[in-house]
């Protein structure tokens, strides 16, 4: 650490446990007093960690590059043992119920709210938000200066039961996640008719009937393998789903969240968004496209493959993705603005104003003889300079690509600068020289400590420049900690109601639908205790918001 930190004297309980009969019991409590810690240690210390690794990539955490750095950093050495990635699913959970093997802390978790707050209760993790307040200093800067993921990482009891992963790219209606199925349109195509960027629905309809009744001199013009495809996605998909388009009918929701079709007013109410006029009309307007053959007929059952495939031999003229480069290329590509119907609106994804993030992403076990100075190790971490290389790599490798070389920002100050990669695959540099684990990017560290990746950057220009003026609404849902029996009871009645909600929506788009139909909809959703579902998400967007 850079300077001495003098902690608070903390009462610590150290669990030792048997399991029998299926549960933990709890003996031999120790109370464990903090010293003061300053890295590096004048004499070594060991601790012991679990992680998991991608296949095809370094095995042996201590032969990356960045643990070897942080050991020579701190004087700790960590014992681990790992797991590859492919297999961390099946095997962790058996990991965790066997104290006697518990290592001091798991540094890539991937917990989710339920296996967190199970552990807790169990006794197998302790809590940390003493530690944090204490021993951590660079993550209380973080959370001091973005108090929201704090809030995000407790439960309502106060408890903080693991350190979390935060990734900015971008912030509040300007974050990268704001936009998931980003509509494209082809402006090659655009061009080559005389046709200009629509920004109506109904410009937008008259584009892909020109698409269509001009498909032979497409083919001609472009080579076109295939038939020319107006539209195409993939219905339900996440990103390939066409949901974007239908911002701008009634009340200008859309369908943000396609896992659970709930969206936010600006009074801060919680609704569902199958019981609004804009998606009653959207879901129409979508089915008179479809009856007009501007959709692919396959939108509703290819795979992600057929999808791809068809993209990539330039038959489309509008696509839906994370990043048209996915299906198609960028060039001969724009991202389709906001198209007005009754309104012209974007509405963000929920949970998207606080960026990437993972609550669950290491705990410190019940099992750590020293949890102060595993937290104390776990800190350095959230240092502004080591997350963005736990993220994404590091610099001064001894194979031929790096994520980074060490350069200065305009202050003269140490920061990390993205390295052109030359051809090489980034998500393979990243994966042999990442260990990823609990970190924090805020958007303020670009251009101070680190530059953005170029495969980011144009993205985020698209967030901020094409869809942010347009998102007029106040709130998305945040990524709030439920309870145990909430999170059950939500889980099980968003099965019915999104599955209701989704085979509806398909039917519809395809064949239409009567007046009859949606009040059986509704009908549906009432009985399958939508308000019931609707009301506990309130009870914790409530709580959320009293904290902020």
């Amino acid at each position: 650490m850079k300077k001495a930190c003098t902690w608070k004297r903390v009462s610590a309980i150290l669990l030792t446990a048997v399991l029998a009969a299926g549960s933990f019991f709890v003996g031999n409590v120790k109370t464990v007093y903090a010293d003061d810690y300053q890295f590096p240690l004048e004499k070594q210390e060991v601790l012991t960690g679990l992680t998991n690794f991608p296949a095809g990539t370094e095995s042996e955490p201590n032969n990356r590059t960045i643990f070897k750095r942080l050991e020579e950093k701190t004087n700790v050495h960590i014992e681990w043992r790992t797991i590859q990635s492919d297999q961390w699913g099946d095997k962790i959970a058996l990991e965790m119920a066997n104290f006697k093997s518990l290592p001091d802390f798991v540094f890539n978790a991937g917990f989710n709210s339920t296996d967190l707050l199970k552990y807790g209760k169990q006794g197998v993790i302790l809590a940390l938000e003493d530690y944090i307040d204490t021993c951590m200093p660079n993550l209380q800067a973080v959370f001091e200066q973005a108090p929201e993921y704090r809030t995000m990482c407790t439960d309502e009891n106060g408890h903080i039961w693991a350190l979390p992963w935060i990734e900015q790219l971008g912030h509040d209606k300007t974050a990268i996640q704001t936009v998931g199925d980003m509509s494209f349109i082809n402006t090659a195509w655009l061009e080559f008719l005389g046709l200009e960027m629509p920004t109506t629905v109904d410009e937008f309809e008259a584009v892909l009937l020109a698409f269509k009744d001009n498909a032979a001199s497409l083919k001609e013009h472009f080579n076109i393998d295939g038939d020319v495809i107006p539209m195409s996605c993939i219905m339900n998909d996440g990103d390939q789903d066409p949901a974007i388009l239908i911002n701008g009918f009634g009340e200008g929701y859309g369908d943000p969240d396609r896992g659970r079709h709930i969206a936010v007013t600006d009074e801060g109410k919680v609704i569902c968004v199958a019981n609004t006029e804009g998606f009653k009309k959207g879901i129409a307007w979508l089915h008179q496209l479809y009856a007009e053959g501007l959709i692919d007929p396959e939108a509703f059952t290819q795979e992600w493959s057929t999808y791809v495939a068809k993209g990539k031999a330039g038959r489309y003229g509008v696509l839906f993705s994370w990043d048209v480069a996915n299906i198609a290329t960028l060039e001969g590509w724009a991202p389709l603005p906001a198209l007005t119907a009754d309104v012209r609106n974007i509405t963000p994804q929920n949970g998207s104003f606080t960026s990437g993030f993972d609550r669950g992403r290491c705990v410190v076990t019940a099992a750590a003889k020293n949890p102060e100075l595993v937290c104390a190790w776990l800190d350095q971490m959230y240092d502004p300079l080591q997350s963005p290389q736990n993220n994404w790599g590091t610099y001064g490798e001894d194979d031929e690509f790096d994520i980074f070389v060490m350069g200065e920002n305009d202050k003269g100050e140490p920061m990390l600068k993205h390295a052109p990669l030359e051809g090489a695959s980034p998500v393979e540099v990243r994966e042999a020289e990442s260990v990823n684990g609990p970190l924090a990017i805020l958007d303020s560290y670009y251009g101070v400590y680190v530059t953005t990746p170029d495969d980011a950057q144009y993205r985020l220009d698209w967030i901020k420049d094409i869809y942010t003026p347009d998102m007029h609404g106040k709130y998305v849902y945040p990524n709030v900690l439920m309870n145990t029996e909430d999170t059950k009871t939500v889980s099980d009645l968003q099965a019915d109601i999104t599955t209701r909600i989704n085979t509806a929506k398909s039917a519809w788009v395809m064949d239409g639908f009567t007046d009859a139909d949606w009040d059986q909809l509704q009908s549906d959703l009432a009985a399958y205790r939508l308000d019931e579902y609707l009301a506990i998400h309130q009870k914790y967007l409530d709580a959320y918001l009293a904290n902020q």
